[in-house]
């Protein structure tokens, strides 16, 4: 009944909230393994952390995903996760749960691949052996995506102001290039970097109309049809294609032309004065669009 329950509870989640709830029950189940059973947490860390040796690194492939689900303390995993839920919710108003997915894993792989870098080529990190763990580099690639994104939408700080989503996102990039010759932690630093990368090049790409992780999606639906069971081809089916749909001369739908001209207009419109200036009905039809892509 309780295994039921949270069974639901956690189905009815977002994608966002479900990547909080997992975080969390790896931190919580860590901790409890340790202090009632004595399990030795660096022992748990070793095959999941993101080595900074990259011959350690080849050893286990896997970590470049698996660290960002560990964290060192209870003030890591909370401010993580606030800042996941806060940019989940503006993220998911605009698009769909793959899309989110793309832009956090491919921000947590990225975020790796700039620590791996980092610490085999810069002479002063060649000697550390410091491993990382933390979702810090795919909830920053969440939050710089939004805020290159919609860089002129105004969010209200703390009950007191409103802020121009590109100007917290300047902050933030900021803290964490001041933070790497003054603040240490060099390694989470140039991880979060990296997913701020792949943050604003997702966002502007897909203001292009080109969606970067595509191909990503493709990927995780190949592997997840690997451990489904196999199902029964369904009957052939003859589609009757309408009479009265008007193409263009190349082919096209001008009903599918239509609809991205007018995305590309609510998007510019958005880029100049901000979501809320967006009506109503441009905000249903964004949001639609969103999860039909």
């Amino acid at each position: 009944m309780a295994g039921g329950g949270l069974q639901y509870y956690f189905a009815r989640l977002n994608i966002a909230e479900k990547l909080i709830a997992i975080n969390l029950a790896v931190f919580i189940g860590t901790g409890l393994a340790s202090a009632l059973f004595g399990v030795s947490i660096d022992a748990v860390l070793y095959w999941f952390e993101l080595p900074s040796d990259f011959f350690s690194f080849l050893g286990k492939p896997w970590s470049l995903v698996t660290y960002s689900f560990f964290h060192s303390g209870i003030g890591h995993i909370f401010w993580n996760m606030l800042v996941l839920y806060f940019t989940g919710r503006i993220f998911l108003n605009l698009f769909n749960s793959q899309r989110f997915i793309n832009v956090y894993f491919l921000g947590v792989i990225l975020g790796g691949l700039f620590f791996l870098l980092g610490y085999n080529i810069f002479p002063t990190l060649l000697n550390s052996n410091i491993p990382l763990i933390g979702a810090s580099a795919g909830v920053t690639a969440v939050l710089i995506f939004i805020c290159a994104y919609i860089p002129n939408q105004e969010v209200r700080l703390f009950g007191l102001l409103n802020v121009k989503l590109w100007y917290i996102g300047a902050f933030v990039v900021l803290v964490d290039l001041i933070q790497i010759p003054y603040g240490g932690n060099i390694g989470g630093r140039l991880a979060h970097l990296g997913g701020a990368f792949l943050g604003y090049f997702y966002a502007r790409q897909l203001l292009n109309g080109k969606d970067i992780g595509a191909g990503f999606s493709n990927m995780l639906t190949a592997i997840g049809g690997l451990f489904k069971p196999g199902k029964r081809k369904a009957p052939l089916k003859t589609v009757h294609r309408r009479k009265n749909a008007k193409k263009s001369k190349g082919g096209i739908d001008y009903n599918k032309e239509t609809r991205q001209k007018k995305i590309d207009a609510i998007l510019d419109k958005i880029s100049k004065s901000g979501y809320e200036s967006l009506s109503k009905e441009e905000k249903d039809f964004l949001f639609k669009a969103g999860k039909e892509d």
